[in-house]
């Protein structure tokens, strides 16, 4: 996986990028609504299933080779062929300059363009930050899954699942039914 955007390349992980990516996974403010920060050996087991299942991708910028986002992308388990998860975390030293979004979309079209994939899905317990992005995308609220999840300190949260359909299925839909 190779894609470039105006600031940035999404390619697969190598073991290399362990530092870059504990950087993320590490800061308790990056992961609060997800997980518990992530230990040194923690971050090099998930880079390793990341590397091993192709299920992820890294944002790395092109001047430095620094990887500044991370950006999850594969089938849903138990779903029907062509519908994908997309997730992200991003090094909050990058946040409020459009990465996520810039990295997001590149996806978000490599995956109906390339891949052909009918449906694209996020969730998140993040009722602000990630629900706005996912609404910038393109995304339409499907649902909210109340009192689903615990967050890291323990609490229930709702979980909030946004989706997109492949723009191209759906002119062919409306103009079959024209």
């Amino acid at each position: 996986m190779l894609l470039r955007t105006k600031r940035l390349i999404l390619r697969s992980y190598t073991l290399s990028d362990a530092a870059d990516l504990q950087e993320i996974f590490s800061d308790p403010v990056v992961m609060k609504y997800c997980e518990e920060p992530y230990s040194p050996e923690q971050t090099q087991s998930i880079l390793s299933l990341f590397i091993e299942k192709n299920i992820a991708v890294a944002a790395v910028l092109p001047d430095t080779g620094k990887v500044i986002g991370h950006l999850l992308f594969q089938q849903l388990p138990m779903e029907e062929n062509g519908i994908y998860e997309i997730g992200w975390f991003f090094n909050r030293n990058y946040w409020h300059h459009g990465y996520a979004y810039e990295a997001c979309s590149a996806m978000i079209a490599y995956g109906f363009q390339e891949l052909h994939l009918h449906k694209i899905c996020a969730e998140t317990t993040d009722p602000v930050r990630s629900v706005s992005l996912m609404k910038n995308l393109g995304m339409t609220h499907e649902g909210t899954f109340r009192s689903h999840t615990r967050t890291p300190d323990g609490q229930w949260a709702d979980v909030y699942w946004y989706a997109i359909c492949n723009p191209m299925e759906e002119s062919k839909h409306e103009s079959s039914d024209s």
